[in-house]
């Protein structure tokens, strides 16, 4: 038993995605001695909160706490935690809390510390764990996770700048360090939103020679050459785009969540053998394969999802020592339904943070 209460903003319903969460108590997952309790100071708002709300990618476990960029005090910890995590310090959580953690062989995800791709992974909201409990995120006032998922926050970044790197931030960072990112490359950087901005940044702490954002329209040129970006392609108000920035790229990196992107000009602005990374998931039907640009030129079509623990924590020591400082704005966490409102109308630059102070 505990002296505090796990209450937080749930999704009753589909309309929850509209602004209608309730704040109500809920049930965290049955204690276990490798969890650790968080006291929640802030929490990112992802995309994926949106998605999950309404049952954009299929039925949501109804009541759902959202909330996977989850940044606060640890006040409980269970007595088998290995990882160092004691009462008082500050910690965070991303998109995933649980996996099978077999690392013996039988499960090569786990086995290569890559526990993201696991086939039991369980996520930090609307998940099943193990022992039947359900997973409720960091729209809330405390939250319990496996100690395994639990990162501490080094003393340079802020909670606030944190909070967002722990999904947005790795989910950027991990397939840019996996493909190659780094001096000698060239990258381009597809929708520049929450992910987006990340994914700029990330490039040029991680040495990218040069990186180009890329987009449907203009309006956010000046942000992303703020950003770090070197150059601008806006593939709804330039043309010849494909022709005049071809075969320029060695990896592209793509956020964008629309099944009408298009995906086969994307695909010719990369050089002989280049790598398109696939983010994003569109809820309005699948991608096309652009079969002769992969082929013609030997490209690789991948895709990834979100990040392991010891990517969480590399990605934390990178933006300390370069001082990568994401783009973010700070709400109530009372207000947490206009906020989502807001985060679904494109109104972020580039990140909501909630930050609790009810």
């Amino acid at each position: 038993m505990t002296d505090y209460k796990f209450e937080g903003w749930c999704g009753l319903g589909p309309e929850a995605g509209k602004g209608k969460m309730v704040w109500q108590e809920f049930e965290p997952k049955p204690w276990e001695e490798t969890d650790v309790d968080i006291k929640v100071t802030h929490c990112g708002i992802c995309g994926s909160d949106l998605h999950t709300l309404r049952s954009g990618w299929g039925p949501t476990k109804y009541p759902c706490c959202v909330g996977h960029e989850v940044v606060g005090t640890a006040v409980r910890v269970g007595t088998q935690v290995k990882n160092g995590i004691k009462v008082g310090d500050r910690v965070g959580v991303g998109a995933q809390s649980g996996a099978c953690g077999n690392k013996d062989g039988d499960c090569e995800a786990c086995a290569a510390s890559l526990e993201q791709f696991c086939n039991k992974m369980v996520g930090t909201y609307n998940g099943v764990y193990a022992n039947g409990g359900k997973s409720y995120g960091g729209y809330a006032t405390y939250n319990r996770s496996s100690s395994h998922f639990v990162i501490k926050i080094p003393d340079a970044i802020s909670s606030a700048d944190a909070a967002p790197m722990l999904c947005g931030g790795i989910t950027t960072y991990s397939p840019l360090k996996q493909n190659g990112c780094g001096p000698g490359k060239t990258v381009g950087v597809v929708g520049i939103g929450g992910l987006g901005h990340f994914a700029i940044l990330f490039a040029k702490a991680l040495g990218a020679d040069r990186v180009v954002a890329i987009s449907r329209k203009s309006d956010k040129k000046a942000d992303a050459l703020k950003l770090g970006a070197d150059d601008f392609i806006a593939t709804s108000e330039e043309e010849d785009w494909v022709t005049r920035h071809g075969q320029s790229l060695d990896l592209i990196i793509s956020t964008a969540s629309s099944s009408k992107m298009p995906i086969t000009g994307y695909c010719s602005l990369l050089r002989f053998r280049g790598t398109f990374i696939q983010l994003g998931a569109p809820e309005d039907g699948g991608l096309e394969i652009p079969f002769f640009a992969l082929i013609g030129k030997g490209i690789k079509l991948g895709g990834s999802l979100i990040g392991s623990p010891d990517e969480i924590r590399e990605m934390l020591d990178l933006a300390a020592a370069k001082g990568v400082k994401p783009w973010i704005q700070e709400r109530p966490m009372k207000d947490a339904n206009q906020a989502i409102v807001d985060m679904d109308n494109g109104d972020a630059r580039y990140r909501y943070v909630l930050v609790n102070n009810l």
